[in-house]
């Protein structure tokens, strides 16, 4: 997810002077032998402390309990899937666990040699593991399981024990492919088209050609051990890539992650990487990728990418296999997130294949067409729809964008104001400002939109360690839009997203409709070169820290940090009952309270509260939302559970009853409303001479056509009418069978 990063240059500037003047009573010194001198390792650890606990917004104490922390989040990431370690290692860990942080203060490295070493150790064991267990078939008559939740499982006792649950681990791999080969080949046997539009094409493609016998299940049966022992072979081979500065990178972001989330250490090469991505330079297919225990998962769509565009994919998916185009797919679990990045990048216009695990339990094969991610798709840009004789309008936010460098280049502000002068001109009676997915971005940005719907006033204070309150404002009285606004969010909007829909609902100016909450990230951070601070030759690129600096508030006082912001109308999604948003994370900052600024209701919408109250009503009565919700609880479940069956026909029974039961859902992804949505008359005239436009615009708007949300945040416009104050309106119900 994209984070809110504000390099605010007065705060900055403050956070520095404390620094250096730090530093020039505690300068950090460093000649050392080689890159690898462990020295430098030392120095490393005493500069992160030292930076976080003098910059960071209210610094963790560094005791039994903070070492704690480190010792879990550490071990995780080594071995996410616990199939390294044995519980002897374990055992000879944790005597560890609570002197981190005294190893820290006193420059010992012991704990981080002792680990590093033993999982070299066990890591060269592990190459023996996968190879013996390929070299002879898998029998998948016999009846076993395997418990693919990690975090609860225990360690293996033995190298016996931790070599069967490789075995397993490799069988249920093997097992996957295995049954999407034999059902690929039984659906063109018998004509069957598959719903999954990857299949589909491959499924066309050989009607084409002439047909090729079948395969037995026995070359089948080996194919997917090829294949496995292929993807080991390159996971291993990549491990080899990394040296101990590589490990050490791990357990350094383990000692600055306990001070909070967002706080992270990036060494050289991803400060590199954290560069391009702030540049909004992006290609592949447009997706940001996390790992999530040993696997990846795409946390977030870029708006305008390809993988955006396509409609399959979706933040929350975990990437098991990629393919390039038709050829074989490649098993990612346990990859390094890196790796799996090197692989799902490629040319513009090449094929990349994504065997995925949704979040509802099916597995389905995505094919992408790699491509640029124009900038431009990230930027505002606004739609009319006409409903009941009145127009309205709808703008859409991907991020609030600015160019700290350039003064003169676009920005969020400049664009959501064109895009409001616009609407204006087209003659819309209200407006909705849609923040989904958006992520966050500038301050500035946020407090020059927010100020084009409010007369003036504060529209988010914001605290900084040690230092009063400072109050942003709108200090225009100008007004450029008094009419409905409905906000729309949804669990994946973010950090500056939060600030404005808070602020509107705060004001009573517009209403906000979404997920039950936002995401409740309520911290400001600041990204600080490491070298800045250190004299000497030979130290080398020590990268860069980025750590929280402050926290923001609601102006009625309260911070957004792990509640959010609460929706005006609650609306099902089917992340509804997932654990997602920072509340989640166990070392998240705690919410608080500082004292509200003063500001006026907005006092011209006098049915305001009719217009919650209608809308609560129709989503009640909705069966398509009462199907959403159903399907966002079913999901839930199906998250939880994490055992499977290694038999080949219980694991096809299990697999078929999850496809049957995602059948009963499929008409949620199958609606559409009866509005059509077009481009404002400027963009109408740009279209004829640009195609590219036009085929983008198209694409949103019958996206915009499909959109449940969408058609229930115009409902309330309608509610918020002049012509419907003090009235009891309810927008009638398209009925529609629900399939069970």
């Amino acid at each position: 997810m994209n984070r809110l990063i504000e390099f605010m240059k007065r705060n900055f500037k403050v956070l520095l002077a404390v620094l250096f003047l730090s530093v020039g009573l505690f300068a950090f010194k460093g000649v050392f032998k080689s890159p690898n001198d462990p020295e430098k390792d030392k120095m490393l650890l005493e500069l992160l402390t030292f930076v976080i606990e003098r910059g960071h917004y209210d610094p963790a104490a560094m005791d039994d309990n903070f070492s704690k922390g480190i010792y879990k989040d550490y071990i995780e990431a080594l071995d996410p899937s616990k199939r390294f370690f044995i519980q002897s290692d374990i055992d000879e860990f944790a005597k560890y666990e609570t002197q981190l942080d005294d190893q820290i203060k006193n420059k010992d490295l012991a704990f981080f040699d002792l680990t590093y070493d033993r999982l070299m150790k066990r890591i060269s064991e592990s190459k023996g593991f996968y190879k013996d267990i390929l070299a002879k078939p898998f029998d998948y008559n016999v009846k076993e399981e395997f418990n693919t939740n990690y975090e609860k499982l225990p360690y293996a006792k033995n190298t016996d024990e931790l070599k069967e649950k490789w075995r397993k681990q490799i069988k249920l791999s093997t097992l996957s492919s295995l049954t999407d080969k034999l059902k690929m080949q039984e659906d063109l046997k018998n004509g069957v088209k598959s719903d999954d539009k990857s299949k589909e094409k491959a499924f066309e493609k050989k009607a084409d050609e002439k047909p090729e016998a079948p395969k037995s299940f026995e070359q089948l049966e080996k194919e997917t051990r090829e294949s496995s022992l292929k993807s080991l072979n390159e996971y291993f081979d990549f491990i080899n890539d990394l040296d101990r500065n590589d490990w050490f990178s791990v357990y350094v972001n383990a000692v600055a992650t306990r001070f909070d989330p967002h706080t992270n250490y990036f060494p050289p090469d991803e400060k590199e990487r954290f560069d391009v991505s702030m540049s909004g330079k992006l290609e592949g297919i447009g997706a940001r990728l996390q790992k999530k225990n040993d696997y990846t998962e795409i946390s977030e769509l870029i708006s305008g990418g390809p993988a955006w565009r396509g409609k399959e994919l979706e933040a929350g998916d975990i990437i098991l296999k990629v393919a390039q185009g038709n050829q074989e797919p490649v098993d990612v679990g346990g990859m390094h997130l890196d790796d799996v990045v090197k692989k799902i990048k490629g040319p513009k216009g090449t094929e990349v294949r994504l065997t995925v695990k949704k979040v509802d339990g099916t597995i389905k094969i995505i094919s992408i067409i790699r491509d640029i991610v124009e900038i431009e798709e990230t930027y505002a840009k606004s739609s009319v729809v006409e409903r009941n004789g009145v127009k309205y309008g709808i703008i859409y936010l991907p991020k609030f964008y600015i160019d700290f460098e350039n003064n003169d280049s676009r920005d969020a502000g400049k664009d959501v104001a064109q895009e409001v002068e616009r609407l204006k001109n087209e003659g819309v009676q209200g407006i909705v400002m849609d923040l989904r997915d958006n992520g966050g971005g500038s301050l500035k940005t946020v407090v020059d939109i927010a100020g084009l719907f409010i007369e003036e006033g504060p529209v988010v204070q914001i605290k900084s360690a040690g230092r009063k309150k400072e109050v942003l404002y709108d200090r225009d009285k100008r007004i450029q839009w008094d009419g409905p606004l409905v906000v729309m969010q949804n669990s994946f909007s973010a950090s500056a997203s939060e600030i404005f829909a808070a602020a509107m609902q705060d004001y009573r100016r517009g209403i906000v409709i979404g997920s039950k909450q936002s995401y409740g990230k309520g911290t400001v951070q600041n990204v600080i070169d490491l070298n800045q601070f250190v004299r000497g030759s030979n130290v080398g690129d020590l990268g860069a820290l980025k750590t929280t600096t402050q926290k923001f508030y609601r102006i009625t006082g309260g911070s957004t940090q792990l509640e959010g912001v609460s929706s005006d109308v609650a609306i099902p999604d089917r992340y509804s009952y997932l654990k997602m948003g920072e509340r989640d994370i166990d070392n998240a900052m705690p919410w608080d309270k500082i004292d509200p600024s003063e500001f006026k209701f907005w006092d011209k919408q006098s049915n305001f509260d009719a217009a919650i109250d209608n809308s609560k009503k129709r989503i009640a009565e909705n069966p398509k939302f009462k199907l959403i919700d159903e399907n966002a609880q079913w999901i839930d479940q199906r998250n939880k559970e994490s055992v499977y069956n290694l038999n080949i026909d219980q694991f096809k029974a299990e697999q078929k009853a999850i496809e049957e039961k995602a059948k009963k859902y499929k008409s949620i992804a199958d609606y559409k409303n009866s509005l059509e949505f077009k481009s404002l008359s400027y963009e109408q005239e740009a279209m004829k001479t640009d195609s590219s436009l036009k085929e983008k615009r198209e694409r949103w708007h019958e996206s915009l056509s499909k959109d449940i949300y969408v058609e229930e945040a115009l409902n309330v416009l309608d509610d918020l009418q002049p012509k419907n104050a003090g009235k009891k309106v309810v927008t009638k119900i398209k009925k529609e069978p629900i399939k069970s």
